[in-house]
């Protein structure tokens, strides 16, 4: 009886399509499928262009230290911290402390705004000069674009 149930078992997975391997539980998609990642130049500048603007804004608005600068130099926030030191106010030591972390902390966002904005506008510019380059080099002799038929050949 055991044996009868196997051949019969047998026939019906024979019957049945077969089945795909599916990694990472990824859809099954004829054909090259959605992209899950696309870093389009327009988003690519419209960031940038934010972190420009925020490194800006951190330069103009965030400066304690600057602000009310006396004829030495020395910003509101410092003067307060040097005026209560020199009265014997431990607050004006630990005030100097909180501008000097302050401005170490602000420093830091600052160049972290410039380096997404520098770093962005160079993804853009290098993206669209890859391409321009791969145009260049799937056009026919003749400047026109190359077929879908032509171009699959490079994708098995």
């Amino acid at each position: 009886m055991a044996w009868d149930e196997w051949e019969q078992l047998k026939a019906q997975a024979a019957d049945r399509p077969p089945a795909h391997m599916q990694l990472n539980q990824a859809p099954a998609q004829g054909g090259g499928g959605k992209p899950d990642l696309v870093a389009r130049q327009d988003d690519l500048g419209a960031v940038g262009h934010d972190a420009f603007v925020l490194h800006g804004d951190l330069v103009k608005k965030v400066d304690i230290a600057g602000a009310g600068m006396n004829s030495d130099h020395a910003g509101s926030t410092h003067q307060a911290a040097t005026e209560l030191s020199s009265s014997h106010f431990t607050m004006g030591d630990e005030l100097m402390t909180t501008l000097s972390v302050w401005e170490s902390q602000v420093k830091a966002v600052r160049q972290a705004c410039a380096h997404i904005s520098n770093h962005l506008d160079f993804s853009k510019k290098l993206h669209a000069d890859d391409d321009a380059r791969i145009a260049a080099v799937i056009a026919q002799r003749d400047g026109t674009e190359m077929p879908v038929s032509e171009l699959e050949k490079y994708f098995k």
